[in-house]
C-alpha cells in the first residue's frame, strides 16, 4: 500500500443492537510495519475519515430529500437520532421552516448517511490508533497523550447524555489498552504545511460530525 506500510483488511466488529442500535462497532485494522514519518502516519489517519464523509455527505442530502415529515406524536416509541451541527444545516436546506410539531423520518438512505458520519466522528476522536489518534500525534507529537487523556476522560460526562459513550469508552479499553499512540522514529521531522491543512479539515469534519447524544428515546 501507500507508504510502503503492511497494514490488514479491516475488522469487522459486531455489536449487540441493545448496546449499540445499528449492530455494529465499525471496522479496525491492524498496522503490521511500522510507520516511519509523520506526513505518512497523518495521511494514513486522514484517508478513511475524508472519504467516509465524502460518501456520507450525499448520501444524507438525497435522502433527506426523499424523507417524510410527519407529525410528532408525544406517544410515540423508538429511538430519536440525535443531531449535529451539519445535520442541522442540511435539515434546514432540504427542509426549511420546519414547524416544531413536525420531525423528519429518515429515509433508509438518509439513515445511511447519518451513521457514517456518527462513525466517522467516532473515528476521529483522538485517542490511541483510531484514526484521529493518528491525525493528532502527526500534528502534536509528544503533547498527542495530554489530549488523549483529555478526549477519553470526556467520554465519562458524555456517558450522562448516551450509554453509547460509555460502550464506545470500554470498546477503546478493551482494543487499545492505552490511550497512548505508539511512537515513530522520525517524530522531530514537522508536518508540511499540507498535510497540516489536511489535519486541520479532519478536526473541522469531527465538529461539524459530533453529536452529543447519537441515540435518544422519547421522553
Amino acid at each position: 500500500m501507500k507508504h510502503n506500510v503492511d497494514a490488514t483488511l479491516p475488522y469487522f466488529i459486531p455489536a449487540p443492537p441493545f448496546l449499540f442500535l445499528i449492530g455494529t462497532f465499525g471496522a479496525f485494522i491492524k498496522i503490521k510495519s511500522p510507520i516511519y514519518r509523520r506526513d505518512a502516519l497523518l495521511q494514513i489517519g486522514a484517508a478513511g475519515p475524508i472519504a467516509g464523509f465524502i460518501i456520507a455527505v450525499p448520501a444524507l442530502i438525497i435522502g433527506l430529500m426523499i424523507s417524510t415529515v410527519v407529525i410528532v406524536d408525544s406517544e410515540q416509541v423508538g429511538i430519536i437520532l440525535g443531531d449535529s451541527i451539519l445535520m442541522k444545516i442540511l435539515t434546514a436546506l432540504t427542509h426549511p421552516g420546519l414547524p416544531d410539531n413536525m420531525d423528519i423520518l429518515l429515509h433508509p438512505v438518509a439513515f445511511a448517511g447519518w451513521i457514517g458520519l456518527l462513525v466517522t466522528m467516532l473515528n476521529l476522536l483522538p485517542i490511541g490508533q483510531l484514526d484521529g489518534g493518528h491525525i493528532a500525534y502527526a500534528m502534536l507529537g509528544d503533547k498527542h497523550k495530554i489530549v488523549a487523556k483529555a478526549a477519553f476522560l470526556a467520554l465519562i460526562p458524555l456517558s450522562f447524555l448516551s450509554l453509547n459513550w460509555l460502550v464506545w469508552g470500554i470498546l477503546i479499553l478493551v482494543l487499545m489498552r492505552t490511550t497512548k499512540h505508539p511512537p515513530i522514529q522520525d517524530i522531530r521531522t514537522p508536518l508540511s504545511k499540507e498535510n497540516m491543512y489536511v489535519g486541520y479539515v479532519c478536526l473541522v469534519i469531527f465538529l461539524l460530525c459530533f453529536i452529543p447524544a447519537p441515540f435518544q428515546t422519547p421522553q
